[in-house]
């Protein structure tokens, strides 16, 4: 054995076997103690391979929207079907999230790693050479399967391989990906879909994921003689899938299907809410012995505060993406190009304000309590959705891009310390369970967000209208004054009293819908702020984070 490698075991505190920053299990011997120091070596090299996979799989969330009316005319497809395009993904993705921990323990949590990449970069290029919408469709809920573990075990094996003190650092470096790509996606997208076509926003995932799995080849590895998992769950896995695959589909598609008024978004529903149920009561039932899902893990008080705030994280950052460039293309006219460029530098401050927490998150004992910045951001988002929920129909982008980098300072001081909170208060095994209920916590908030901002921006368009079109009659003095200086100045352009009078009503009517479709995206959101305000109390849940342990990270 090298005098590095007994060095490094020297500086290393001795803990009980299996537990985070110790020793190699027992019966490992050299090749345990090898493949520790292998990657105390290359963890470095090994969170750049995580972060390119995951930073990937959150791009695609996102980078495909803007391509889908493009897909639309080359698959004669309708705008409800392509857009399953997206749904599809998204719905294998949700299923599959909270499987991560058990099928990397089963499988290793290097294979399972690799498969994920190449079942994602299989499907990606498939996706790109699809003559159908049926096969991209197929392709796009491989895709998503693939990609669930670039985020959850990615996440859980950064925990894993990183001493306590290097976690805040780690931690803002891999969110800050995680957070930027759903920013950055839908200006990529515009760029390949305008300057190519749209098979290349697939094609482009093929060298950035080689990348990636290249590297987790190369430097990560599994302990040997790790416990494996139990007996297969078969009965969690069938409720899991039809629980989660049944509230995805009616979160998905219940607005354009006017949600209870369709018997499908009904019955799924009554599935959706049976199933899940079953699969809880099931899962902590002691008869499972091997539990696809570990619901024990919600026991810890953290963990439970930590999935709140990240559902409405989720509601927030694809909430505020969804809807802020309807807003801006639709009522404010901004070309898909300045809608890219006025997301930039909150993407960019996002990346500061995590990079900030970052480093005072880092070493032995944090500069400052987690908790104190978390309150920070929140305060922060919240003031940055009152900002966007004061705009006008004559707003530019000088006025929506400060604030959207309001809104990204807001995020940048959130995810950081909420997963610093977090996974400090989770050890061994339960790392990976929490890793996969937080992203399906974020998953699943995002899905809750654009399904009700969708609704509740109709419903708001058409009230506010309503109310707006009750002032245009002819006991309104200012009305009829502006009615008559338009319709006097397409007459004097040359129409005629009649024609001009309707040129008039016109004009007054696109001005009633742009002013009513202004009003209902700033109580959207609003609404985004609200759902800050109301998961505030979460915060008050979690505990200090206390001075980590000097050491290694264990697990290897």
């Amino acid at each position: 054995m090298s005098t590095q490698v007994l060095a490094n075991r020297e500086r290393r505190p001795q803990t009980k076997t299996g537990e985070k920053g110790g020793t190699p299990p027992a019966g490992a011997g050299g090749a345990g103690q090898a493949a520790h120091a292998a990657v105390d070596r290359y963890r470095w090299i090994i969170l750049i391979g995580l972060i390119t996979a995951s930073i990937m799989e959150v791009l695609d969330t996102t980078i495909i929207n803007v391509a889908l009316p493009n897909m639309a005319g080359n698959l004669n497809a309708t705008p409800d079907e392509i857009a399953w395009v997206s749904t599809a993904y998204i719905l294998s993705n949700v299923i599959v999230l909270p499987m991560t921990a058990w099928l990397s323990q089963r499988f290793g949590r290097k294979r399972y790693l690799v498969f994920s990449i190449s079942l994602f970069l299989i499907a990606s290029f498939f996706c790109g050479t699809s003559k159908s919408l049926n096969e991209v469709i197929f392709w796009r809920i491989m895709q998503g399967a693939g990609g669930a573990a670039l985020l959850s075990t990615a996440q859980a094996t950064l925990r894993q391989i990183f001493p306590k003190e290097q976690q805040g650092l780690v931690q803002s470096i891999f969110i800050l990906g995680i957070v930027m790509a759903p920013t950055l996606g839908p200006t990529m997208g515009g760029v390949i879909t305008d300057k190519y076509t749209w098979p290349w926003i697939f094609f482009v995932n093929i060298p950035i994921g080689l990348i990636a799995m290249a590297l987790i080849i190369g430097f990560l590895h599994d302990q040997p003689n790790l416990a494996k998992a139990g007996a297969i769950d078969i009965p969690g896995i069938a409720l899991l899938t039809v629980g989660l695959g049944s509230l995805q589909y009616v979160l998905e598609e219940g607005k354009r299907d006017d949600w209870f008024d369709s018997p499908t978004i009904v019955r799924l529903t009554i599935v959706a809410v049976i199933t899940l149920s079953a699969l809880i009561a099931w899962e902590l039932s002691p008869r499972n012995k091997a539990p696809v899902v570990n619901f024990k893990v919600l026991r810890n008080k953290d963990l439970t505060a930590g999935l709140i705030l990240f559902l409405a994280l989720g509601f927030g950052l694809y909430g505020g993406v969804f809807i802020f460039p309807m807003f801006v293309q639709n009522v404010l006219h901004f070309s898909p190009t300045a809608t890219g460029l006025v997301l930039l530098p909150g993407g960019l401050a996002t990346g500061a304000a995590a990079m900030f927490c970052g480093r005072a998150l880092n070493g032995a004992k944090p500069l400052v309590d987690p908790r104190v910045l978390i309150f920070l951001g929140m305060g922060i988002f919240i003031v940055s959705m009152w900002m966007l929920g004061h705009l006008s129909p004559q707003s530019g982008e000088p006025d929506t891009r400060l604030g959207l980098i309001v809104r990204g300072l807001g995020l940048g001081f959130l995810f950081a310390p909420i997963n610093f909170v977090v996974f400090a208060a989770i050890k061994g095994p339960e790392i990976a369970q929490a890793s996969g209920l937080i992203n399906l916590a974020r998953q699943l908030g995002g899905s809750f967000g654009i399904a009700v901002l969708n609704t509740y921006i109709s419903n708001q368009e058409a009230m506010h209208r309503a109310n707006l079109v009750s002032y245009l009659n002819t006991g309104n003095s200012n009305f009829m004054a502006r009615q008559a200086g338009l319709a006097h100045s397409f007459v004097s352009s040359g129409y005629s009293q009649e024609s001009g009078r309707q040129a008039s009503q016109h004009v007054l009517n696109n001005m009633v819908n742009g002013q009513a479709a202004t009003m209902s995206y700033n109580d959207a959101f609003l609404l985004l702020g609200i759902t800050f305000v109301i998961a505030v109390p979460a915060v008050f849940l979690l505990g200090q984070a206390k001075k980590a342990p000097a050491g290694g990270g264990g697990g290897h």
